[in-house]
This record gives C-alpha cells, sequence and structure tokens, in this order.
C-alpha cells in the first residue's frame, strides 16, 4: 500500500525498488553527459554533482520516481559540435527563464497546441539522427572496440534488458577506462568552469531553443504528467513540471551543470525496473554525488571513444523511433530530413508551419463535409 505524508505527496521510502529503480534513470542520462564531457568543455563532476541535486531535490519535493535527465535536443546538437559550450550554456538558462514562466503562468498547454505532437515527434527523430551520424563518425575510428560496445548491446537486449543495453556499454567504456588508468583518488570538483555568455549570442543557440523546448513541452512536461496518472495515480501537472525544469536549469548551469528537464523516458525506465516513490531519486542522487568525487579528467580521457560513438548509436535509435508513434509520421520524418540538410531550428519553424497548414486544411474538409 502506498504511504502518503499529510502535504497528500507520496512519501520517500528505500524498499528494494529505490535500488534497482535508480537504474531506470540512468540509462540515458550516463551515456549523454559522458559524450558531452568527452566532446565538449562541459566538466564531467560539475554535471554530476548537479544531477545529483536535483535528482535528491524532486525526488523529495513530488515524492515519486520523476526522471532528471539531459535535454538532449541541446545535448545531441553539442555533441555533434554544433553548440559550443556557452551556446549549450546559454540556451539552458534562457529554457529555464522560459519554462518558468509558462509553467507559474499555467500556458503550457496552449503552447503545446501550437507545436503540434508530429513537430515534437520530429525533432525527436531529427536529435536521433543527429546522434546517430555522430556516433558513427566517432565509431569509424576504431571499428573493432565499436563492433565490441555492439556486442555488449546485444547481449543485454538477448537477456531482455534491452532498455538497458546503451548502460552497459557505457559500464563497459568506464570498466576499460579504470583497468587502463586504475582507481582515481577522491576528490572534490573546484570551481565550476565559466563560459564566455557573450560569445554565445548566437542563432545557433536560438535553433537549440526552439528544438529544445518542442521536446521539453511534449515529452517532458506533458507525457510525463499523463505517465504520472497512469503508472502511479499521481496528480502532477504539466505546469507544475515546467516551473521545476526552470527552477533546475536557472540554479544548475550557474554551478556547472547542463540544461537538464524531467522525462517521460526516465519515468518509464525507473517504473519499469521498480521504483514507486522518490526513494529512488535519493538513491541515484547519491550515486552521481559518489561518482563526482573520482570524475578525474584522467578517467575520462581513458573513456574509449569508439565505444562512446555504439553508445551514442544506441541511444539515436531509441530517440529516433519515436516518429513511428507520430500521428502523422511522413511530417515527423521530414522535420528529421529538413534538420540534417539545414539546422534544427529550420526544421521546427518549418514543421510548426506544415503542421498548421495541413490542420487548417483538415479544418476546411471537415467544414465543407458538413455542408
Amino acid at each position: 500500500m502506498d504511504r502518503w505524508d499529510r502535504s497528500g505527496r507520496r512519501s520517500v521510502e528505500f524498499g528494494a525498488g529505490a535500488f534497482t529503480g535508480a537504474i531506470g534513470d540512468s540509462i540515458t542520462v550516463i551515456p549523454l553527459v559522458v559524450a558531452l564531457a568527452l566532446l565538449t568543455d562541459v566538466s564531467l563532476p560539475h554535471a554530476l554533482v548537479a544531477f545529483g541535486v536535483f535528482q535528491i531535490v524532486w525526488g523529495v519535493r513530488y515524492g515519486l520516481p520523476i526522471s532528471v535527465e539531459p535535454m538532449k535536443a541541446l545535448a545531441a546538437l553539442a555533441v555533434a559540435g554544433a553548440l559550443t559550450y556557452a551556446e549549450l550554456a546559454l540556451a539552458g538558462l534562457v529554457l529555464g527563464f522560459l519554462l518558468l514562466v509558462i509553467g507559474l503562468s499555467g500556458t503550457l498547454a496552449r503552447v503545446e497546441r501550437w507545436i503540434g505532437e508530429p513537430v515534437i515527434r520530429g525533432v525527436q527523430f531529427a536529435v536521433g539522427l543527429i546522434l546517430l551520424e555522430t556516433g558513427l563518425d566517432l565509431a569509424l575510428g576504431d571499428p573493432t572496440l565499436a563492433l565490441a560496445g555492439v556486442a555488449i548491446a546485444a547481449v543485454a537486449a538477448a537477456l531482455g534488458h534491452g532498455k538497458a543495453s546503451a548502460l552497459a556499454v557505457a559500464a563497459a567504456g568506464v570498466a576499460l577506462a579504470l583497468f587502463t588508468v586504475g582507481v582515481p583518488t577522491a576528490q572534490w570538483p573546484g570551481a565550476p568552469p565559466t563560459p564566455v555568455i557573450g560569445d554565445a549570442l548566437t542563432r545557433r543557440t536560438l535553433d537549440g531553443v526552439f528544438a529544445q523546448l518542442a521536446m521539453t513541452i511534449g515529452n517532458a512536461a506533458l507525457a510525463t504528467s499523463l505517465l504520472f496518472s497512469d503508472l502511479l495515480d499521481a496528480e502532477v501537472t504539466p505546469d507544475e513540471l515546467s516551473a521545476s525544469m526552470g527552477v533546475t536549469n536557472l540554479i544548475a548551469v550557474p554551478i556547472g551543470g547542463i540544461p537538464m528537464c524531467h522525462g517521460c523516458d526516465g519515468v518509464a525506465g525507473k517504473h519499469a525496473f521498480g521504483a514507486r516513490t522518490g526513494g529512488a531519486n535519493v538513491v541515484l542522487g547519491a550515486g552521481y554525488l559518489i561518482a563526482a568525487l573520482f570524475a578525474t579528467p584522467a578517467l575520462l580521457s581513458a573513456f574509449p571513444v569508439a565505444m562512446l560513438g555504439a553508445l551514442l548509436a544506441i541511444v539515436a535509435v531509441s530517440l529516433a523511433r519515436n516518429a513511428l508513434d507520430s500521428s502523422n509520421v511522413a511530417l515527423s520524418v521530414a522535420i528529421g530530413g529538413i534538420a540534417l540538410a539545414t539546422n534544427v531550428g529550420v526544421a521546427f519553424v518549418l514543421g510548426i508551419v506544415g503542421h498548421l497548414a495541413l490542420e487548417r486544411v483538415r479544418a476546411d474538409g471537415e467544414g465543407t463535409s458538413h455542408l
């Protein structure tokens, strides 16, 4: 039986499900954070500290196995070299402000209707394609290691743990890095990196904000709210989630974290692995904070880059296949193609125009049929 505190929130418990469920939210977090740390100026220990803190904060606040994960569109663009670290940080701050305003004003549902579900799916498909392209480029650097990563993922899937295949590859890469350089001496991260925000006032930052906003509204707010209701019979409004994501980014980015969001995939992953309360968040948050002590530059540099390529490819396929669930698959796929040919921002705007035009044509058709 579920336990509730006096405020009506689900209480935090630490049964076996809290420990197994913690795995579910790390499935996409670890691969993307490692990729960002290896390929950009993101500081791995500072990013882990931020994830650790906000896993615990929101797990306790909501009392639910809520997800705290990277903003995937921004992460993919940064990993692909389409955003600098400063642009990534500024985009996170801008989104933090926008999400906080949207959440506090209760306007998220209206924004989602304007963007449209096929556009959200299309941006997910585009992000998947960008990550896949980056992953393949990295894998070609050492095909043997990349194939080893694929083999590990295949074994995990064959054993019935397909959702954790990317995490299995990441664990193998960490094990190889530890074998190469040994276990590092624990040390607390120093001062956070300070990107020059003035250099990030670019069109690329704006494109990243547009692309991520679509994914965040659809996947991180609306879908997550529905999933809490379906899986846990818990009421958390999309606007609450939007506001908490806003607060997260306005605090996390200045302390060296990366742009973060909630996400229905992480909630589903935690639930599938047994999590039922925010206890899983506390366990995972503590794990991230401990890992931050050992995430030294020497250990990071020993991580096999080609295996990282396989890792990104796995995450990419998981993201890209969301297009198959679109109410307009053709439009979603077209958005992905436009993003590769131009950029995600252009694809996002053209996708909205196409979606609104198709909706208008359908509405006119329905109106004519009733005459």
